[in-house]
């Protein structure tokens, strides 16, 4: 307690007893008993509140021995499983250590894909991320005194690199490498990048690397197979500094179907781990020819210009139709192109509302705008100006799809007639007007419309132009045809509403990674969380069928495949009472990320120790690690002090011994006549 704290309190009790002597004691008249005790509630009474208002305090100190955290993070991956009993030796030796006991508080950790406490090492994980431990544990223990231990053999499969160390956010991290510390020559095949579908007779693009590790020079003989059948063929030459080359392939759609791709290296004569050699997925190809229908009764070569572009890709066919045709031929068309319509094209267009098909409106000089106006109420074009030309300028913030490689540099102008247009629903401009060099923020190519029916309207004619100086820049059609290409596949794809959707890869590396998802709409086509979905799997193969419920998750259901074994798998997916299926075929590779390294990374595991400012050894000398720790004078127990500051009195007792004291003395006086 403070020496002024104590002076006051001697204060207050002078107060009270000078308070008390004239109330009681001076020129007092009563004798005896009566005096003594009315004073000495008074007393108690004046002191109690005194003793409120000071509210004395004492401090108390109390004293901790806090102790250094050692954490101790240990492999539990496949890829280590050969070399387990010596890791559980070396996490037995830290366990059982006294002196790392007496020194450290020890926690235990083991970790593949993620951080989990210790329980047992059964070396079954299948993925190791040791950048993700190593920064969680930062975290934890930023605050306390840390060093950690990595026990590992360095490879790691997933997640960022794990050599980088800040040194002032991560403790000194101690490696101790386990495994293979012999460097053997090894050819591996990475991941294979590839489109998910294909459309039949296009090439899709195919591409991966070959790594080399080893001392000298070797040549890589790379395949790949479709199917079984090689498609492609490419000799490598690696060496030490020339270890990494890439292969780029083209591959054709020859039939429909889901195709499985092959990539392979042929294996070194000393070669060890062949497993990494080949690499396996898998494209499916779609049969999904789009019919396209240019109506005009113009002849003008605008429509070979259409008909070049749009068919430059084989999966397009463009019809070349009369605005008289029968409508009863034009049931399988998907797109319609109306080039300059006029009072001819009525029944035409009465045909797409009523089918709600998707088109492309193409004005010019020959457009009856006045029957444009009318026939539609998407939009209204400005009648009565004069033919003049417009040049077209990329919208960049353009967002429908990709634009980024078209280039309109030198492109002539456009011939029209049209005035402003007024757009009566959500539109996107694709290309601006340009008139005499002044931007007039009026589109020249605009698309609008709903997800499921999708317009568009160019005000002008001339694009043959367009795609002679297409010719002229680049010496081939493929900008403009790109460009166009892009449109039309916009146009003619409808986004259907289907209640349940379902969600899966083709091709699953190893089956750590096998989920298939699904999504059901009430018929409101509000995401309905309260029915049943149940898969049924059966392995092509085997015949082995599985059944088992989809899990509700936050806003989807999901099937977990993690345990099938590697193979080809046809599945059904439904939603129990109700008659909405899916069905769908998937590959499990017989891919393990575990088994694509035959050596430890011991040098990454003393880079690591080198960055963070710890020290590392290798498995058979783990001792010295235990040594360091005990000897380094960083880590040893520090003495904490905590001082509590207590309040001398309790506030409700002495307030009650205040108010009994005040209210015993007026009873008193009260009952003796003194009042």
């Amino acid at each position: 307690m403070q020496t002024n704290t104590v002076l006051f309190i001697i204060l207050a009790a002078l107060l009270s007893v000078t308070i008390v002597y004239f109330q009681y004691y001076f020129r007092g008249k009563h004798k005896g008993i009566l005096p003594i005790v009315l004073s000495l509630l008074r007393f108690i009474g004046i002191f109690g509140l005194l003793l409120l208002l000071i509210n004395p305090k004492f401090s108390k100190v109390s004293y901790t021995l806090e102790k250094p955290n050692l954490a101790v993070l240990i492999d539990n991956s496949t890829s280590v499983k050969a070399f387990g009993e010596r890791v559980k030796e070396i996490r037995s030796a830290f366990d059982t250590h006294p002196e790392l006991s007496n020194r450290f508080d020890l926690v235990f950790y083991q970790f593949g894909k993620s951080l989990a406490p210790l329980d047992s090492l059964a070396f079954t994980d299948v993925q190791t991320n040791i950048q993700k431990p190593i920064a969680t544990l930062t975290d934890v223990y930023a605050r306390r005194n840390t060093a950690m231990v990595l026990v590992s053999d360095g490879n790691q499969n997933i997640g960022r690199a794990y050599t980088f160390s800040d040194k002032v956010k991560t403790p000194p991290i101690y490696t101790i490498t386990v495994g293979d510390t012999t460097t053997y020559e090894d050819l591996s095949i990475g991941p294979i990048n590839t489109n998910k579908y294909a459309f039949l007779n296009n090439k899709y693009p195919l591409e991966t690397y070959v790594s080399y590790q080893g001392p000298g020079k070797v040549k890589a003989n790379v395949q790949i197979k479709v199917d079984g059948t090689s498609v492609y063929s490419e000799q490598l030459n690696l060496s030490k500094n020339n270890n990494l080359q890439s292969i780029n392939s083209l591959i054709t759609a020859n039939n429909v179907g889901v195709k499985s791709i092959n990539v392979s290296v042929r294996s070194l004569p000393a070669e060890r781990n062949t497993i990494n050699n080949t690499r396996t997925t898998s494209v499916e190809v779609i049969d999904e020819k789009t019919t396209v229908a240019l109506v005009t009764d113009l002849v003008h070569p605008d429509l070979g210009a259409f008909k070049k572009s749009i068919e430059s890709n084989e999966q397009r066919q463009v019809l070349l139709v009369k605005p008289a045709a029968n409508v009863s031929e034009l049931e399988e068309v998907d797109l319609f192109i109306l080039y300059q319509p006029n009072t001819a094209f009525r029944n035409i267009f009465e045909f797409i509302e009523q089918k709600r098909a998707n088109m492309l409106i193409v004005t010019g000089v020959h457009t009856d705008f006045g029957f444009l106006n009318n026939i539609q109420e998407d939009f209204k074009i400005e009648n009565g100006y004069p033919q003049q030309e417009v040049f077209g300028n990329l919208n960049s913030g353009f967002s429908k799809f990709d634009i980024s490689d078209f280039d309109l540099s030198d492109f002539p102008p456009l011939e029209s007639d049209a005035g402003p247009l007024n757009l009566d629903q959500a539109g996107e401009t694709l290309l601006g007007t340009t008139i005499k060099g002044l931007d007039m923020n009026s589109p020249l190519l605009t698309v609008f419309g709903e997800d499921t029916r999708k317009k568009a309207l160019l005000l002008g004619e001339g694009l043959w132009k367009w795609r002679v100086q297409s010719f002229r820049n680049t010496g081939d059609f493929s900008n403009i045809d790109a460009f166009f290409g892009k449109l039309i596949r916009y146009l003619s794809a409808n986004a259907t509403k289907n209640r349940l959707n379902v969600t899966y890869n083709n091709t699953y590396e190893g089956s750590n990674t096998a989920y298939i998802s699904a999504t059901y709409f009430d018929e409101t086509y509000v995401f309905d969380p309260n029915v049943q979905i149940e898969i049924s799997i059966l392995n092509r193969e085997t015949k082995a069928m599985q059944e088992m419920p989809m899990v509700l998750k936050n806003a989807y259901f999901e099937a977990d495949l993690t345990n099938l074994p590697p193979g080809e798998y046809e599945f059904t997916v439904q939603v129990k009472g109700e008659d909405f299926k899916e069905t769908g075929l998937f590959t499990i590779s017989n891919f393990d990320l575990e088994k694509q390294f035959v050596s430890s990374n011991y040098r990454k595991m003393q880079e690591l120790a080198k960055n963070s400012g710890g020290i590392h050894s290798f498995s058979s000398d783990y001792e010295e690690v235990i040594a360091a720790l005990i000897s380094s004078q960083a880590y040893v127990p520090t003495q904490k002090s905590k001082e509590n500051s207590v309040s001398l009195i309790d506030f409700k007792i002495l307030m009650g011994f205040i108010v009994l004291a005040f209210a015993l003395e007026w009873f008193i006086r009260k009952y003796n006549g003194l009042i």
